[in-house]
């Protein structure tokens, strides 16, 4: 017997109704449908449809994952937030390529990004920085993001202090704040299908065009 397993398996899975996505009038270029995509899943009252899952790869080739926000999409690429000592930070400075991957169970749509990574320079860091609820900046400000923490007190204590430095200077930035972006390789959309006869439609680079790939679900 496997209790885990026997619960697992009548969880119903894939219930949502996708919108209509004809993919002969796909967008030439992939930034065009994910906005399209999000867009869609904001109307459907997909929570935190901005949530996103960041894969990066640490010095010993193990792939490591984390959930963050997407902050924006322009010409470049995808951009995501974050410290730069933090394990994130410290993975994308030795081997700086990143897969980014999101879920809208709402409309049954995913979309997979897989790309090279950039840093911003420090103004549009500070700019970044700037723009975070006062809690969210001491956070930033106080923690040592994914080290050892020996008690909640010590964080709470930490936050304080930065909390008291942000009221003398308002204008305060974390100096390993950053913004990184993930300019695309590759984008895969994929659209659910209730009997698993999914739509995954890929794009990949070419120079400054990108072609589409129909795949296999």
């Amino acid at each position: 017997m496997n209790p885990l397993r026997d619960s697992l398996r009548p969880l119903a899975s894939l219930t949502a109704t996708p919108p209509p996505f004809d993919i002969d009038s796909a967008p030439a270029r992939p930034a065009e449908l994910f906005v399209e995509w999000l867009t869609n899943a904001v109307d459907n009252g997909q929570p935190e449809p901005h949530a996103m899952t960041l894969s990066t790869v640490d010095a010993e080739g193990m792939p490591d994952a984390r959930v963050l926000i997407l902050k924006d999409l322009t010409d470049e690429g995808w951009w995501f937030a974050g410290s730069a000592t933090s394990a994130k930070g410290r993975q994308l400075a030795a081997n700086p390529v990143a897969a980014l991957s999101v879920y809208w169970p709402a409309v049954g749509r995913s979309v997979r990004i897989r790309g090279a990574v950039s840093a911003a320079d420090a103004e549009r860091n500070a700019l970044d920085f700037s723009r975070r609820g006062p809690g969210a900046r001491a956070v930033a400000l106080g923690s040592a993001q994914s080290e050892p923490l020996s008690s909640r007190a010590e964080s709470e204590a930490a936050v304080d202090v930065a909390k008291r430095d942000l009221a003398a200077q308002p204008h305060l930035v974390s100096p390993s704040w950053t913004l990184w972006c993930v300019t695309p390789a590759t984008v895969e959309f994929w659209q659910s299908d209730a009997e698993r006869q999914h739509l995954r439609l890929r794009y990949a680079r070419q120079g400054q065009s990108w072609s589409q790939t129909l795949l296999w679900p």
